[in-house]
């Protein structure tokens, strides 16, 4: 049958009109194989549902009392009792499973008749299947959860008829025929999915199909979905502008709400996001590694810059940075380690590695200009060609359908091609006969001329010279009607299986076939915009991200391509390439018919090529090999099975069977080579076959490479051990945990190699654990006297130096000290060991002489001692050492040991001990010892060693001592000269004593400690002048000074000093030489000293002071000499002459400026007059300040000789200024009246002088005011305003208006007397005198100022600005004229203002003014005009003013509709100032508004106003609050609903009016919770029900927020009102804290104890089964959960095992019992033994016998088999034990018992462990020998094998020694000249097998095989 597709969208459209989804979007989905189809309806509200479209075009479904034979006639659905698709048995099957609890889709609406549906949407990619796949649950699980609903099912019996008034359908069983059919169905498409035909043995009606059918369904691809919203990443960021992804292992997304930050999602955990703030423009994760570039806009420039970074994300280090001139409109990683920017204009390649910078590639064409969106750049793979893509807004008619764009650039031609496409990527193809794949680049476009038609374009880029070229391909894109406007917006191509992928904005699928361009697909996979892809690499399929943020993993289903490509689209050419290209299944068919045709033809190459690109190989078989081995060869040409060998090879490698037959080939023609080039070409697989043909040839080396790489184990051991390669041996068997037998390895090796089993050993003791152990390894070696071996080997196994390993030290100690002293010394220097017995090594040190490492050992003081008196034998250095690992004391005992010994031979010795252990043992015992033992020599070499630090003055003086005692005079010279730490009074007082022949040391402790006194003295009493002389001359002539004073004191003759100054001279210091003879009154002894020093030019002050000293004292003309030499010190020798004569003191002061000296001279001696001269004509403000300081007792008549003397003959202006300024700062301002008067009011010089008048009038204005006024009238050069200001400041001011008005001043003169006088009445008079607008505009403003507080005044002040017209002062005026409220006088100055001002001010304020004076109609007119008023200010201030009728006009004027409304409000105008609201569209207007209204009961207009409102979020509560205060519940619930319908709606106004149901409607929140779950904030709505207790909507808010394990509680707390067990089942299934399923099994204990096993289905996976048995075994209910404890039993936990055993034992099911424990055996077997052991059923008794048997517990087992007469039980258990006693034994009982036929059966089941004469001696003795003859044949029959296996074996190493004996005899003569070089150690013995002496055994080592 068929139907009409355009009546039935006719149809279609009639149903949705009668149900009222007219207006829904429409979506189809994908079909199933059925003829119904499904299409997604979306209101434009969001509402969805689903469109079940089932027209009545299937068989007839099963007729109620029909039999096989009619149902099989009546077709398909019939036979299987199918409903045919019919609308009216979903309808009422789905209603009948919501009325059991089961959550069907919900019929909204329905028309049988035309088979139309309307049913509820459950969303997408819900099936079980497609959650597992995208691994959002767990398959075992799931369909445990579909068994359980099954089984919920078939619980109740279902009713023979459903029926709803309208529709009737009936139940039928699923019989035996249904089974079959469907049955068979099964088989035919799972023959056809696996490339077989379809069975044809039965016949059946096909179903009808909107498609056509096929026996090999679509390859789908399917799509593993995550979603990025349910990492944290919010909707509104997934983004073209905030996603990318580069490769399949990273996603990267922007996130720039509230905190920026970048989150990486790793596709191998996409869980665990990392996210890190960063605020970045772009973001880009490296395609392979955790590599993140970032770009971000930097200000500045031309349209600002680009700044990219690279930062490394796990070392957490910048990589890389670089600032673009240009911004980025578009990057991406061309491979891992180039970024492609692409600008506005141009297109660069930044390599990251290295420091280089981007660099320019080419710019972009026209057709990608500024008005193109770059959404790809792409390289090829060897960076050759480069493609750019971009789109730009579509034509006008279809701006949907975008424009797309593309550029190929050449990097080698340097040249672009422009292309019309929207998306493009490179491939490669390798064609037939070509050696390199062929450049391609595929590239897909749509037009609005192609219709709905698209294009697919495959080209070759560049070819390639000699190659056959590729042939320009394409193939066009359908778009469905529904998608006239989708377009493609990637593409990517697959490299392992050659397709092509387009994609489109719509999330269409097209699969092309890269080499021919044969489309292969078409399919949605994505009902959302895709906007991102990338290439899925290792999968060989695509990823994808749409805009709901899921990412999309598309793969190809391996199975099913070949197949439906061989079989649907009957291209078997097309399929066979798939499948050699993409190594994929399904071809097998195929290749075997190509196969068989081309070997038929003899065309064996073409068929070798055929098997050799088999897929998977399915014709690389021996079967093959054999066939071309039986082909006969050719004349001339190689045999047909090297052609195959070499077409393999060409081709890739061989597996394992073509590599031994091609490697018996090459060997039989000896070409080894060859094999050695395949290998290293890695062209052979390796095995053991191989290997061991490898080594049948001798080629150990290869073989050993083969046997590694084939990971035979066993043989490569065998190959190290047959070469000796011990080393390789061990290491490779530790890796491969392997176990060779090391000991008889070891044996051989000390036979014949001890170096070789030392190295062995030393490897085997490193290995961990050991492989033997040490005791044994060092045994090995001792027991053979191989002391230097055994020591090798233990210094390397000892090396950890382990407590475990203390005798095995000692050992290694005591055998070499015994043998080898020097050895066991090195041993212990080494200083490996520490756990050895030190006493036993000590003891054994000292008899082998090794005294030091005795010492070291020792731990007793006489002990050491006793070694100590061999100090002489041992190394001073390590004694040394040895000392300082004692305590101090005891290193005190030993040195006095050494010295009382043998003083002269120790003293060295203890000398260097001492000085080693000064600090530690302490000097000064040391030294006390010394001394003790008179050993002064000792002394002195010890305290020499630290001499250098020591500060002890005691240690130093006995160092001087002790060196002058052994004559070491130098160290006597040298330490006085150099130390500063002893004691210089005893070490002068001991030289002197000492009296040594070298008075050196006493000169320098003198000199040095300032005691020349005392040395003069002591060398002029001794008569040693010469030492006085070197002292003076060599030593130290600064001291001469001193030295002449002692010798002047001694009565020395003058000669002699005169001569030892002479001999100095110049290096005699002047000063001090002066001063001693100063004071001792001989300066004339110095005069011919210093004319010397005057004739060799000197000019030392300190010579010339004492030149003129000496002048001075002799009067010879001092004042010349003090006024002409330039060189004495003034101060010095004006002092000198003080006393003498003060005028020639002040002489030498005046020349050296000596201002303090002089001034102290003159006023000391009453030289005033000189004084005032000089301090005039110095200058010096300091001086000045020092002479007329207030305490100076001759301050006046310093002034008076200044007034009268000094000032009066100075002509220079410099000078008076100088003067007047210094009594200016000193403060005498009488004195400085006096002073100016003499100089001005008199006729002089200076008289005129303006700054002296001015300086003389503001003196007098300071000290003496009465006389300002005569100076004013009398002097006329003075500054008058400067000097007018400073009498206003010291309050002269009537002074000061006669200054003023002297002068013109005539604002200042009536600001005096407004601002100082006070008087109004004379500044008015003054101002009407002067008449100048000047001074009215002081007199206002001071009016304005001062009458702020009087209203009278403030108007006068407006008058006087008016008359003086001005307008500069209008912000005074208008501030004070608002104060006072004198607006019509303000009116008045503000319209003359006006015309001079243009001020936004001035122009508001008049406006104001015309507000507040009630002249609206001026005002209207005013504002009519041009104008710069602030109308909204003023309006404001009207309003606040309650000038509501001026703010209205203002507001008004300005259309400030908000401020409007509130006045509106105020006047009582509401619907006005609803209108005013309306055009102000503001929350805090409408607020306004709709309150107001409200209050006035006004709740229509209200309304109104509150929608405007609640569409904000922010404003909603408190209109709420606003309402619910009030007590306007409906209203506002009304408001809440009407909000409901707006198209701003948003998430507040749906939890709010939640709210206010749960308060006060609550019969309607469960509705609306349901209705618009998605769009609460329901934790508030949560905490609003538990207040109100509503517990079901509670729970189901909970459900709804994923908070399971609260809902179970409040269902569990609230049982009665909120438990229902379906829901409670599906949220104990996701419910986090398992706790809570505990609590759940005891709530159903108590109250559902019926439901419990159900329960437990639901959430065995998330249970300790183990905690549930306890809890039930507690309760006293396991039994109620039997059924559970069988289903969970496969878990194999002890306690369900236990709990489960007990429950069968009590129940007596043994079946069951016997079944669960050889099923599972975690229990205590033993226990459950020991349980059953005592039942009186005989199978539990057979069961303990089974436990005890599994237990190794065989005598207890066959005891109680044999009790219960189960004797077969009992041999099998006897013969499974291996014990032949036990055997034995049960063969006696039978005797015993006279049980022959048990006797004879226990023979054979226990045949291995009996012997033979045992048996037979036995069934002699009990007339049983008949019974046992099968027993003894058989016996004889193995006996008489072995034998003749042994003669054999035995014949044949007979024959094999002969052989080797002959071999060996013809190598003797070249072997005898090699025999010297053989080890002289005998042949390890010959081990069974063995051929030779002295040769390993052939199976290994012990005989055994590797």
């Amino acid at each position: 049958m068929g139907f009409d597709e355009t009546g039935r969208a006719a149809e279609i459209d009639a149903f949705l009109v009668r149900a009222g989804w007219e207006d829904a979007a429409r979506f189809p989905l994908g079909q199933d194989a059925s003829t119904r189809r499904y299409i997604r309806l979306v209101e434009p509200d969001g509402l969805r549902a689903l469109l079940m479209d089932a027209p009545n075009v299937e068989d007839s479904p099963c007729p109620l009392d029909a039999d096989e034979a009619t149902r099989i006639a009546l077709g398909w659905n019939a036979s299987t009792r199918l409903a045919a698709s019919r609308v009216d048995a979903f309808v009422l099957i789905a209603n009948y499973l919501r009325q059991r609890g089961f959550r069907a889709p919900e019929i909204l609406a329905h028309d049988s008749d035309h088979g139309f549906a309307l049913i509820e949407d459950f969303g997408e990619n819900l099936e079980i299947a497609r959650q597992i796949e995208a691994g959002l649950i767990e398959e075992h699980p799931a369909y445990v959860t579909a068994a359980g609903i099954l089984a919920e099912l078939h619980r109740e019996d279902a009713p023979d008829v459903l029926s709803n008034g309208a529709d009737v359908w009936p139940i039928l069983d699923f019989d035996q025929l249904a089974l079959r059919s469907n049955a068979d169905l099964y088989a035919d498409w799972l023959r056809a999915e696996r490339g077989g035909g379809a069975r044809t043995t039965r016949k059946r009606s096909a179903r009808p199909r909107r498609s056509s059918s096929a026996a090999i369904p679509p390859p789908s691809i399917p799509l593993s979905r995550k979603q990025l919203p349910s990492l944290g990443i919010a909707q509104q960021h997934v983004a073209f502008t905030h996603v990318t992804m580069q490769s399949e292992k990273f996603v990267c997304v922007r996130e720039t709400a509230g905190q920026n930050s970048v989150v990486v999602v790793d596709m191998a955990d996409p869980t665990r996001p990392l996210r890190r703030p960063i605020t970045a423009e772009s973001a880009l994760m490296h395609p392979e590694k955790k590599v993140l570039a970032l770009k971000a806009t930097l200000p500045g420039g031309a349209g600002g810059s680009d700044s990219l970074q690279v930062f490394d994300l796990d070392s957490k280090q910048k990589l890389k940075s670089h600032q673009m001139a240009q911004p980025v409109v578009h990057w991406a990683w061309l491979d891992g380690d180039t970024l492609g920017l692409v600008t506005a204009a141009s297109v660069f390649h930044w390599t990251i590695s290295g420091g280089a910078e981007p660099v320019k590639v080419f710019d972009r064409a026209a057709n990608l200009g500024a008005g193109a969106q770059i959404i790809s750049y792409r390289a090829s793979p060897d960076k050759k060609w480069l493609v750019l893509v971009g789109i730009s807004p579509g034509d006008a008619a279809r701006p949907q359908l975008v424009r797309g764009a593309m550029q190929l650039y050449s990097v080698e031609q340097g040249r672009s091609q422009s292309l019309e496409a929207h998306a493009a990527s490179f491939g490669q193809v390798t064609l037939p006969g070509n050696a390199q794949p062929s450049q391609l680049i595929a590239f897909a476009q749509k037009t609005a001329a192609s219709g709905q038609h698209g294009k697919l374009h495959v080209i070759e880029l560049g070819q390639k010279p000699g190659q056959t070229p590729f042939q320009k391909r394409q193939a066009e894109l359908f778009f469905p009607p529904e998608f006239a406007d989708d377009f493609p917006v990637s593409m990517q191509v697959s490299k392992k299986y050659g397709l092509v992928y387009v994609i489109t904005k719509l999330g269409l699928l097209f699969v092309y076939d890269l080499a021919t361009a044969t489309a292969i697909y078409r399919s949605r996979v994505s009902s959302d915009p895709v906007f991102l892809t990338c290439e899925d690499a290792q999968g060989g399929g695509f990823f994808a991200i749409n805009r709901r943020g899921q990412v999309l993993r598309a793969e190809v289903v391996e199975a099913a391509v070949v197949p439906f490509v061989a079989g649907q689209l009957n291209n078997l050419e097309l399929a066979l390439d798939l499948a050699r290209r993409g190594n994929l299944p399904g071809a097998e068919a195929l290749v075997g018919q190509s196969f068989e045709r081309l070997f038929a033809l003899g065309q064996l190459k073409e068929a070798a090529e055929a098997a050799a690109t088999s897929p998977q190989g399915v014709l690389r078989t021996r079967e093959t090999l054999e066939r071309f081995k039986a082909l006969p060869a050719q004349a001339g040409q190689p045999s047909p099975l090297l052609q195959y060998f070499g077409v393999l090879l060409q081709k890739g490698k061989l597996n394992q069977l073509e590599s031994v037959e091609l490697a018996k080939l090459v060997l039989a023609q000896n070409k080894k080579q060859l094999l050695l080039n395949w290998m290293g070409e890695e062209k052979l697989e390796p095995s053991e076959e191989l290997g061991d043909l490898l080594k049948s040839v001798g080629d150990l080396e290869l073989a050993l490479q083969v046997y590694m790489k084939g990971q035979c184990t066993s043989k490569v051991v065998a190959v190290f051990a047959e070469r000796g390669q011990f080393e390789e041996l061990v290491k490779f068997s530790s890796a491969a945990g392997f176990a060779p037998d090391y000991l008889h390895i070891m044996q051989t090796l000390l036979m014949s190699n001890a170096a070789a089993a030392v190295k062995l050993a030393q490897m085997l003791a490193t290995q961990d654990p050991p492989a033997m152990d040490l005791n044994t390894l060092a045994d090995l070696f001792l027991q053979r006297n191989m002391i230097r071996e055994a020591t090798s080997f233990l210094l390397e196994a000892l090396k950890p130096n382990l407590p475990e390993q203390a005798l095995l030290q000692t050992k290694v100690l005591e055998i070499n000290l015994l043998t080898f002293p020097n050895v066991a010394d090195a041993i212990l220097a080494n200083g490996m060991f520490t756990h050895y017995d030190r006493l036993r090594v000590a003891q054994l040190s000292e008899k082998a002489g090794l005294y030091l490492r005795a010492l070291q050992h020792y731990t007793e003081l006489s002990d050491i001692k006793r070694v100590m008196a061999n100090a002489h034998a041992i190394d001073p250095t390590a004694l040394t050492e040895f000392c300082g690992t004692l305590e101090p004391e005891w290193v005190v005992e030993c040195l006095k040991e050494l010295l009382a010994a043998n003083l002269q031979l120790n003293l060295q010795i203890v000398v260097q001990v001492a000085k080693e252990h000064a600090e530690r043992v302490g000097e000064k015992k040391i030294i006390a010892l010394l001394e003790d033992h008179k050993a002064t020599e000792g002394l002195f070499f010890f305290i020499g060693s630290f001499i250098a630090r020591s500060e002890d003055p005691e240690v130093h003086y006995k160092y001087i001592e002790a060196a002058a005692q052994t004559g070491q005079l130098k160290e006597v010279d040298r330490i006085t000269r150099e130390s500063n730490h002893y004691d210089p009074e005893q070490v002068k007082r001991f030289l002197m004593e000492a009296k040594l022949q070298d008075s050196r040391p006493l000169i320098n402790v003198c000199d040095r400690f300032d005691l020349v006194q005392d040395l003069t003295q002591y060398l002029y009493q001794n008569n040693m002048l010469r030492f006085i002389e070197a002292y003076v001359q060599k030593v130290n002539p600064s001291r001469a000074p001193e030295v002449v004073g002692a010798l002047l004191d001694l009565e020395c003759e003058e000669s002699f000093i005169t001569n030892l100054i002479l001999s100095v001279r110049s290096l005699l210091p002047v000063e001090p030489l002066v001063l001693e003879v100063e004071k001792r009154n001989c300066l004339g002894l110095l005069q011919a000293f210093l004319d010397h020093l005057v004739n060799e030019g000197s000019q030392d002050p300190h010579v010339h002071n004492a030149l003129g000293k000496i002048a001075v004292e002799s009067n010879t003309n001092p004042e010349h000499f003090l006024t002409t030499n330039p060189y004495y010190d003034s101060l010095v020798v004006g002092k000198f002459c003080e006393k003498r004569d003060p005028n020639l003191a002040c002489v030498a002061y005046k020349r050296g400026q000596c201002d303090q000296a002089l001034v102290e001279c003159t006023s000391k001696n009453q030289m005033f007059k000189m004084q005032a001269r000089y301090a005039v004509e110095r200058m010096e403000p300091e001086l000045w300040e020092s002479v007329l300081q207030e305490d100076n007792p001759e301050r006046r008549q310093l002034i008076d000789q200044v007034v009268s003397t000094a000032l009066p003959e100075s002509k220079n202006p410099e000078q008076v200024s100088v003067t007047v300024k210094a009594f200016m700062q000193a403060d005498l301002p009488n004195e400085l009246i006096e002073l100016l008067e003499k100089i001005v009011l008199q006729n002089s010089a200076f008289s005129g002088n303006p700054n002296l008048q001015n300086l003389l009038i503001l003196t007098a204005i300071k000290a003496d005011k009465e006389r300002v006024g005569d100076y004013v009238n009398r002097l006329d050069s003075f500054d008058g305003p400067a000097v007018g200001e400073i009498a206003v400041g010291a309050e002269l001011y009537e002074e000061a208006f006669a200054i003023y008005k002297k002068f013109d001043l005539h604002v200042q003169a009536v600001q005096v007397l407004l601002e100082n006088l006070g008087s109004f009445d004379r500044a008015r008079e003054y101002a009407a005198k002067i008449e100048q607008p000047e001074v009215w505009s002081a007199l206002a403003q001071s009016q304005i100022e001062t009458g702020a507080a009087d209203a009278e005044m403030v108007s006068e002040a407006i008058a006087a600005y008016i008359r003086a017209n001005d307008s500069s002062k209008y912000q005074s005026v208008i501030e004070a004229a608002k104060k006072h409220s004198l607006h019509a006088d303000l009116l008045k100055y503000l319209v003359m203002t006006r015309k001079r001002v243009k001020d936004k001010i001035v122009d508001s304020e008049l406006a104001a003014a015309y507000a507040t004076t009630g002249r609206l109609a001026e005002l209207e007119e005013f504002l009519t005009q041009p104008h710069g008023c602030d109308v909204l200010t003023v309006g404001e201030r009207c309003f606040e003013e309650g000038n509501f009728e001026g703010a209205r006009v203002l507001f008004s004027q300005v259309s400030a509709w908000g401020r409007l409304a509130s006045t509106l409000v105020h006047l009582g105008l509401f619907q006005q100032a609803v209108d005013a609201a309306r055009k102000a569209n503001s929350p805090k207007t409408w607020k306004e508004v709709c309150f107001a209204c409200v209050e006035k009961e006004e709740f229509r207009l209200a309304q109104l106003c509150g929608l405007s409102i609640i569409v904000q979020a922010d404003e909603l509560e408190e209109v709420a609050e606003f309402y619910q205060v009030r007590g306007r519940y409906d209203e506002l619930i009304s408001l809440m609903e009407s909000g409901l319908g707006l198209e701003r709606s948003h998430m507040g106004i749906f939890t709010e009016l939640g709210i206010l149901y749960a308060k006060y409607r609550p019969e309607k929140l469960m509705e609306h919770l349901k209705l618009f779950a998605a769009r609460l904030n329901i934790p508030r709505l949560i905490r609003v029900c538990e207040e109100q207790c509503h517990w079901p909507e509670l729970v189901h808010l909970y459900v709804q927020y994923d908070e399971y394990d609260n809902a179970a509680g409040v269902m569990m707390e609230h049982s009665p009102d909120a438990w229902e067990h379906v829901l409670f089942k599906d949220v104990c299934g996701k419910v986090s804290n398992s706790e809570v399923h505990y609590r759940a099994l005891q709530f159903y204990l108590d109250e559902h104890p019926d439901l419990l096993n159900n329960l437990l289905e639901t959430l065995t996976p998330r249970l300790d089964h183990a905690r549930v048995v306890d809890l039930m075994r507690k309760a006293e209910h396991l039994p109620l959960v039997k059924p559970y404890l069988v289903a969970v039993q496969p878990s194999n936990l002890a306690a369900v095992n236990e709990a489960l055993n007990g429950l069968l034992i009590e129940e007596e099911d043994f079946e069951g019992l016997r079944a669960s424990i050889d099923a599972y055996d975690a229990f205590d077997q033993v226990g459950l033994a020991q349980v059953c052991e005592s039942h009186e059923l005989i199978e539990f008794r057979r069961v303990a016998s089974h436990l005890y048997k599994r237990n190794l517990r065989w005598r207890q087992s066959v005891e109680m088999s044999k009790r219960d007469k189960l004797y077969k039980d009992a041999m099998e258990t006897a013969a499974q034990s291996k014990d032949d006693a036990l055997a034995g034994e049960l063969l006696e009982f039978f005797v015993k018992g006279e049980h022959k036929e048990c006797f004879a059966a226990c023979l054979y089941h226990c045949y291995d462990l009996i012997r033979p004469d045992k048996a037979l001696e036995m069934a002699w003795m009990n007339g049983m020998t008949d019974f046992a003859m099968p027993y003894l044949i058989q016996s004889l029959r193995d006996y008489a094998s072995k034998v003749d296996s042994l003669v054999s074996e035995r014949d044949d190493a007979r024959a094999a020694a002969k052989k080797a004996q002959n071999s060996s005899a013809n190598d003797a003569a070249q072997s005898n000249m090699y025999a010297q070089m053989m080890p002289p150690a005998l042949p390890a013995p010959a081990m069974p097998g063995q051929s030779s002496p002295g040769m390993m055994p052939p199976g290994g080592y012990g005989g055994q095989t590797f």
